[in-house]
């Protein structure tokens, strides 16, 4: 079931990832908000412009893990979605630890549990994936990654979505795609936050 869902089109698989378990070292996150990106008809995925050794993994096949280093400091994770050679994936933005609690903790010292994972790097953290988890296959169960799907469907009216955070631009015309996703009134959410637009010097 889960490969046949990670293997549609990424605007079905994403919303379908709430409420999703994702374990691993240790720890468990139930996923609260995802962000979807679409490859080449997406000006803000990282495939945007064609393969690249960086981005080579997002081409498939499904169920892999994207991982990738952003600002000098932080790693962020994707499940790569949809049919093998066009790239497609979901952001996992954030989640609420279910399980593996004391480790979780240890991995955020001095931070409040309900921020443990809101936020894309520090989901990953929590779930220590880096880069030796790049291309991480979560359909086989003998790998330390897995990912459950919730043991029903969330209910449709609990979903919100908007502006993804801190992309935008449909061709630099400005539109903010509506791709991310989220799960109402959770407190593990991460805070919006909109595009900023470099001015030229």
């Amino acid at each position: 079931m889960l490969a046949g869902l990670l293997a549609g089109d990424v605007l079905d698989v994403a919303p379908a990832l709430l409420g999703a378990r994702f374990t691993h070292a240790g720890v468990t996150v139930r996923l609260t908000e995802v962000e979807a990106y679409a490859g080449s008809v997406d000006p803000g995925s990282h495939a945007y412009r064609g393969r690249t050794p960086r981005t080579a993994v997002m081409f498939g096949p499904a169920g892999r893990l994207y991982v990738y280093f952003t600002y000098g400091m932080h790693f962020c994770a994707n499940v790569v979605t949809g049919s093998e050679g066009a790239a497609s994936a979901v952001l996992l933005r954030a989640g609420e630890v279910v399980a593996g609690h004391d480790v979780a903790a240890a991995r955020r010292p001095g931070v409040r549990e309900r921020d443990w994972a809101r936020g894309p790097a520090r989901l990953a953290t929590t779930l220590a994936l880096g880069r030796d988890e790049n291309g991480l296959d979560l359909l086989d169960p003998a790998t330390d990654g897995r990912l459950e799907l919730p043991d029903g469907p969330v209910e449709p009216s609990s979903v919100r979505t908007g502006p993804r955070v801190g992309v935008s631009g449909a061709g630099g015309d400005g539109e903010l795609f509506p791709w991310r996703f989220w799960l109402a009134d959770e407190p593990t959410v991460s805070v919006y936050r909109p595009a900023v637009r470099r001015r030229r010097g």
